[in-house]
């Protein structure tokens, strides 16, 4: 039943302030109504997006689900020597690693192979390069200071981005150093402007440009000597570039000679291919896991073109997510454009995201892994949600989404805990009419952590 809806006092003071605002929350026995504002408000929910993406992928696949990445080839081996080109087959994994990869190359150091005479071709048959469909997305294909705008392949590495680890030179004024966070020498290009400093604090800017299809890493700044290495993440403009580089230095390192090349393609292997190495990724819960607590943009749409029965592209995963929300019980409208959240133009309700929520609470099976990947306050990685009461922080299980551009987005959605041990689903959105005024996490979550405290101690 729809109960009052004065449930969400202090977020209703959000709405007094110029902001659009919808919320629900109610409990998960009962299916009573807590509280609501124009819970029927169709709003963009930014990376709240991804629990239907999640959820999804859990109902598809279930929480074992892995993905299998294969380096194939027709070749003869004769001698420790491949006689024919070697096709590295991405199998849509949105986890692979540098480390999976090296688990890749050393299957063919197991068979003995130390050349190939051919080429080798990364394969991203299964979709990629996937065309942009967000101004973050196309702008980074030439110039980005971001990893959350990362292009999306079949077969890519370290979520398309690349890390570099800045430490301090030797002495004051030197250059520092800047290494792969994979080993030794970055795969790219380095612009190093970084110098050591002995006084003041440290700070690092850093920026991908790419010009004749090189990316250039540009970092700039100073770091202080006694300062530990920090990292730097940057997407790469192509990742299947990325995934070759990283596939060449690798097998350099393994005592593999490669006399055709690294090439991409669009071509399935043939038939005629065998299987020379293969990886199973991580579990599908555990990719959640990641996915869920650090907002991957990358894994989510990666992982919602997956999804697809058919030809995968930002539509086609967009239309599988809707198809699969409005099978969910007093949901209602949606329209999803993507599975990270990334795209402004998605809506759906707070109505809509409580009842995916009571959806999945009502799953035995899936609804521990589904809610694992969410954060409790007290102990979660980000450490901006740290508002609130105690009791509350304790009691939910979030995740957010922010957006900027066009408007100010910040949504927060979950489950609580009451003192009495029920279960509650919430959802709350607040989207800015305009650029202007700003809104941010502290003034949002301080308002969402009273009126849900509220309600945790009074059931």
């Amino acid at each position: 039943m729809e109960a009052r809806a004065d449930g969400f006092p202090a977020t209703q003071a959000l709405a007094e302030k110029g902001f659009v605002v919808g919320a629900q929350a109610r409990l998960l026995d009962s299916g009573e109504t807590l509280g609501s504002i124009a819970p029927d408000q169709q709003m963009t929910p930014a990376s709240v997006s991804k629990l239907y993406t999640a959820a999804a992928a859990l109902t598809q696949w279930g929480p074992q689900k892995r993905f299998t990445t294969e380096l194939r080839s027709s070749g003869a081996i004769v001698d420790g020597v491949l006689k024919g080109d070697l096709i590295l087959d991405g199998g849509g994994d949105p986890g692979m690693t540098s480390e999976d990869y090296w688990l890749l190359v050393q299957g063919l150091a197991s068979r003995g192979i130390h050349r190939i005479d051919g080429r080798v071709l990364a394969s991203q048959w299964r979709f990629g390069p996937v065309t942009c469909v967000t101004t973050d997305r196309c702008d980074a294909r030439t110039r980005t200071r971001h990893a959350f705008d990362a292009q999306l392949t079949s077969t890519a590495v370290n979520f398309a981005t690349w890390c570099m680890r800045v430490m301090p030179g030797d002495a004051e004024g030197v250059p520092a150093r800047v290494t792969s966070c994979a080993g030794a020498t970055p795969l790219t290009r380095v612009d190093n402007r970084i110098t050591t400093v002995s006084q003041g604090n440290t700070g690092i800017s850093a920026e991908r440009t790419t010009s004749g299809g090189k990316d250039t890493l540009v970092i700039s700044g100073q770091i202080r000597m006694d300062s530990d290495p920090a990292s730097v993440y940057r997407s790469s403009a192509d990742p299947v570039e990325q995934t070759l580089a990283t596939l060449e230095s690798i097998m350099q390192g393994a005592g593999i000679a490669v006399t055709g090349g690294f090439s991409p393609t669009v071509s399935r292997p043939s038939s005629d291919t065998r299987v020379l190495s293969a990886v199973e990724g991580k579990p599908l819960q555990e990719q959640l896991l990641r996915m869920l607590n650090y907002s991957n943009n990358f894994m989510a749409d990666v992982l919602a073109l997956d999804l697809v029965n058919g030809t995968p592209t930002m539509q086609s995963a967009a239309t599988t997510l809707d198809a699969f929300a409005r099978d969910i019980p007093g949901h209602g409208p949606v329209s999803l454009r993507s599975g990270s959240g990334l795209t402004p133009e998605s809506h759906t309700s707070a109505r809509g995201v409580t009842a995916l929520l009571d959806h999945m609470y009502h799953q035995p099976a899936l609804f521990p892994v589904f809610v694992a990947g969410m954060q409790t306050p007290v102990n979660g990685p980000m450490n901006f949600i740290r508002r609130g009461s105690e009791r509350f922080q304790q009691s939910v299980m979030i995740k957010t989404g922010t957006l900027n551009e066009p408007v100010p987005v910040r949504a927060v959605a979950g489950y609580f805990r009451t003192q009495s041990g029920r279960w509650g689903a919430f959802t709350v959105m607040v989207n800015g009419r305009a650029p202007t005024p700003y809104i941010n996490w502290t003034t949002t979550l301080e308002a969402v952590a009273s009126d849900i405290d509220v309600m945790i101690a009074n059931h």
